[in-house]
């Protein structure tokens, strides 16, 4: 057998376990090791000793919002809300009166001041339209030009307009709030959408990323336009889509068929439409909000903060007739959870639709995931639910969260171990552009879990090196069926994989990784690094 390529001369982990070398036919590996290299080929790839490992497949982020996002003024390395006005002042005296100046990545919880303000940002940006999306996505603020728009008398359900000590708005929109916004700025042009996919394509296969579950597509907080799926089309049919994708799809879009036919989109769509490049995933929907936004749905009070336990962005009972009516009509179920009320009303729901139709291999998930309380573990365990916590969210949000929970709910905070040893399977993700959407950041924070500030944070959830690894691969591509063809390199998957400058299995590599600067991401010279990434057996990506 003549064979397109063969990758040797190199370490190769494949997710059960180490060869050598690869051979590549049609997009598939076809061989390992020494039948590998027996074989003849078309090109022979020497990989000069480094280190393979599957594809990285990031179980939830936000592809556009990120690609897009690369545009807008970078907040995230701000300490004071000053300098955001700065930053905001900066980028106005470059644009023409009356323009939009958006900023994106701001933390009140890193900057002296708090939040920025209506007031502030009208002073930084006088005659302009100025909106500042908070990192997690789940708060925007607005300066007056702005609010003078919005029709602030009808705030939606699930979500809330901040006022001030004088009763008048502060420019804080919070959760389903946002979406006043919608009149002024939705939708986004679907050929903005597919630059962004490609802008986004191109940073992802460069830190080894080979596929995506984009995490709500089409309508919600986190759609760009009705027209998304077109947007994913356009950007393959342009060959700017380099990289797999899943799509999510918003539960608001979702309606009931005629005929009967359940409940999905139209011409009867639901999960699983697609193929190896381009799928239709599971519903997304939103329990709750943010932690470090102090919204999500809390049993007991936020640490400080006695008379807020958050809210749900949709009502109790609507939440469970939604989960009822996509399971029933054979959707994969991703719901949005992360207070710990939130988390025990979703379980109440997935038990009851599960009682009512069951399913053995629905693969139902909670995004997130992340005040799991110990009762609620062994739940979501016997339920056979997938939960979807970010290994980052401890390192970037870690010092915030632990603001937000007080010390004795930080250990129930993004778990990570306690979960496989309750029999679920992990998979890992970013939810980029929230924090940084590097994996090999992301498997130094799995194993140290340790905050910015350098404080532990629940350390005993922490992995070792190949189970996270093994999260960032067979782990994310479980948690959309797609495990058939990704998560391992194996004869007859697809042969998508990455090169690294070394071991990742090696705790030391991930220390030296994690001992620079963990706010910017930035690599110090000869820490751990992708040297390649490879899609269907070809290089995609050269360092």
């Amino acid at each position: 057998m003549r064979v397109d390529a063969v990758y040797e001369n190199a370490t190769v982990w494949t997710g059960t376990g180490m060869t050598s070398a690869l051979a590549v036919l049609h997009g598939r590996v076809v061989a390992l090791g020494d039948d590998a290299r027996s074989l003849s080929a078309r090109s022979r790839v020497d990989l000069a000793g480094g280190f393979v490992v599957p594809g990285f497949h990031d179980a939830h982020n936000h592809m556009a919002w990120f690609g897009m996002g690369l545009d807008d003024v970078p907040l995230g390395g701000c300490r004071s809300v000053e300098e955001v006005y700065d930053a905001v002042a900066a980028r106005a005296a470059t644009l023409p009166p009356g323009s939009w100046v958006v900023g994106s990545g701001y933390d009140q919880n890193k900057l002296a001041g708090g939040h920025p303000d209506s007031r502030g940002l009208d002073r930084a940006a006088p005659g302009m339209l100025v909106r500042l999306k908070h990192t997690s996505g789940h708060m925007t603020v607005v300066n007056s030009a702005v609010l003078d728009r919005l029709d602030l008398a009808n705030v939606p359900v699930g979500g809330d307009v901040v006022l001030g000590d004088d009763g008048s708005p502060t420019g804080l929109l919070r959760e389903q709030a946002q979406l006043l916004l919608r009149p002024l700025t939705y939708p986004t042009p679907v050929d903005r959408v597919v630059r962004g996919l490609a802008r986004a394509s191109e940073q992802y296969l460069a830190e080894g990323i080979t596929s995506v579950q984009e995490a709500g597509i089409g309508g919600g907080l986190v759609g760009e336009t009705p027209a998304e799926l077109a947007a994913y089309q356009q950007a393959r049919d342009r060959g700017v889509l380099r990289v797999r994708s899943t799509v999510m799809v918003a539960a608001s879009v979702l309606h009931d068929l005629p005929d009967d036919a359940g409940f999905g989109l139209d011409l009867g769509l639901r999960t699983g439409l697609g193929d190896e490049w381009l799928r239709v995933g599971p519903m997304k929907l939103f329990a709750d909000g943010s932690l470090v936004g102090r919204t999500c749905a809390m049993h007991d009070p936020f640490d400080g903060e006695p008379g807020n336990r958050g809210y749900f962005q949709v009502p109790e009972d609507e939440l469970a007739r939604t989960i009822r009516r996509a399971h029933d009509a054979g959707w994969q179920i991703a719901t949005h959870a992360i207070g710990d009320r939130a988390i025990t009303v979703v379980l109440d729901a997935y038990e009851a639709a599960l009682a009512a139709t069951p399913r053995t291999d629905h693969r139902h998930r909670i995004e997130h995931c992340a005040v799991l309380r110990p009762a609620e573990l062994s739940r979501l365990a016997s339920l056979g639910l997938i939960p979807s916590p970010q290994g980052r969210f401890v390192n970037e949000l870690g010092d915030g969260m632990r603001a937000a929970l007080g010390e004795a709910r930080v250990p129930w905070c993004y778990r990570l171990r306690s979960v496989l040893d309750a029999g679920c399977v992990l998979p890992a993700s970013s939810d980029r552009p929230v924090v940084n959407g590097a994996p090999l950041l992301a498997l130094a924070d799995m194993v140290r879990r340790r905050t910015a500030s350098g404080a532990p944070f629940a350390p005993e959830e922490a992995l070792t090196p190949e189970q996270a690894l093994r999260a960032y691969t067979y782990g994310s591509a479980y948690a959309t069926f797609a495990e058939r063809d990704l998560g391992t390199l194996e004869p007859g998957k697809l042969a998508d994989f990455a090169v690294l400058s070394g071991s990742p299995l090696v705790e030391s590599a991930l220390d030296d990784l994690a001992s620079g600067d963990l706010a910017s991401g930035e690599l110090a010279s000869g820490e751990l690094r992708v040297q390649g990434t490879a899609v269907g057996g070809e290089l995609r990506y050269q360092a």
